[in-house]
C-alpha cells in the first residue's frame, strides 16, 4: 500500500478541500470487456436523459460541478469534466474505448462530476504528498509538453517531481497502460465538494473495475481532509 499524506501548506491554502484515495490491486487491463462497452453506451444515454436539456449556464450551477468551476476560474481555465460532459450531451459523442481502468474513471467522473487521476502504482514512488505548487514548479505532461504549474494549484508529488496537477493533469511517468495491474485513483475535491460525492465515485469505479476484474482487491480507500 502506498504512503500518501498531505502537507501543512496544502491544508492551509485549501481549507475544506478533500482528496480521495482508492488503491486497487489484482486488476486486469489488457483484455476486452464486452460488458463494459454495453455499460458505456447505457451511461451515455442516461446522461443525455438526465442533463441533455440543460444549457452550460445551468450545468455549471449543478451541485459538485459548481465547486470545480469556481476552482478552475481562479486560474482562468474551464473545468475539463464540464467540456467532456457537454460533448456527450450536446455533440452526440459516446465514451471512447481506452482500457477498462481508464474507462472506469472517465465514466465515474461524468456521472459524479468529481475530478480524478488514475496512476499505475508500480510506476510511482512509495511515498507521495498532496501539496501546492510553488513559483517555478514545472511538470512534464503525458504528451511530453512541459508545463509551468500556477502557484497554489493542488498537486501530487513524490520526493523528486510533480506527479499530477489539478490544472494540467498527470505527468508522463505513471499513466495507466495495458500492463497495469495495480492502480491508484486520486480524487481532487476543492472546498464545496461533499465527501458523499467522492464515496459515490468510489462505488461507481469499483463496480466497473470488478465487472472486468472480479478478483480486484482494495488496498486502501480513504480521505485526506484540509480541516
Amino acid at each position: 500500500m502506498l504512503f500518501v499524506e498531505s502537507t501543512s501548506d496544502w491544508r492551509l491554502i485549501h481549507p475544506g478541500a478533500q482528496i480521495g484515495l482508492l488503491e486497487i490491486a489484482q486488476v486486469e487491463n489488457s483484455r476486452p470487456c464486452p460488458a463494459l462497452e454495453e455499460r458505456k453506451l447505457a451511461l451515455a444515454e442516461e446522461l443525455r436523459q438526465r442533463y441533455g436539456h440543460l444549457s452550460r449556464a445551468e450545468l455549471v450551477k449543478l451541485p459538485v460541478m459548481d465547486a470545480y468551476v469556481r476552482y478552475y476560474k481562479r486560474f482562468d481555465k474551464t473545468y475539463p469534466v464540464l467540456l467532456q460532459l457537454e460533448s456527450v450531451l450536446h455533440k452526440g459523442k459516446n465514451f471512447h474505448k481506452v482500457s477498462p481502468l481508464v474507462d472506469a474513471n472517465f465514466m465515474a467522473e461524468l456521472e459524479t462530476f468529481v475530478l480524478t487521476a488514475s496512476h499505475d502504482v508500480d510506476q510511482l514512488q512509495d511515498k507521495l504528498w498532496m501539496d501546492v505548487a510553488r513559483p517555478g514548479d514545472t511538470m512534464v505532461q503525458m504528451g511530453g509538453a512541459v508545463k509551468q504549474i500556477p502557484p497554489n494549484d493542488m498537486i501530487l508529488r513524490d520526493e523528486q517531481e510533480i506527479c499530477c496537477s489539478i490544472i494540467y493533469g498527470q505527468d508522463n511517468c505513471s499513466p495507466i497502460t495495458p500492463k497495469t495491474t495495480h492502480v491508484l485513483y486520486v480524487t481532487y475535491a476543492p472546498a464545496g465538494v461533499p465527501s458523499e460525492a467522492i464515496q459515490t465515485y468510489w462505488q461507481k469505479v469499483l463496480d466497473t473495475v470488478k465487472l472486468c476484474s472480479p478478483e480486484a482487491k482494495i488496498e486502501q480507500q480513504r480521505l485526506l481532509t484540509a480541516n
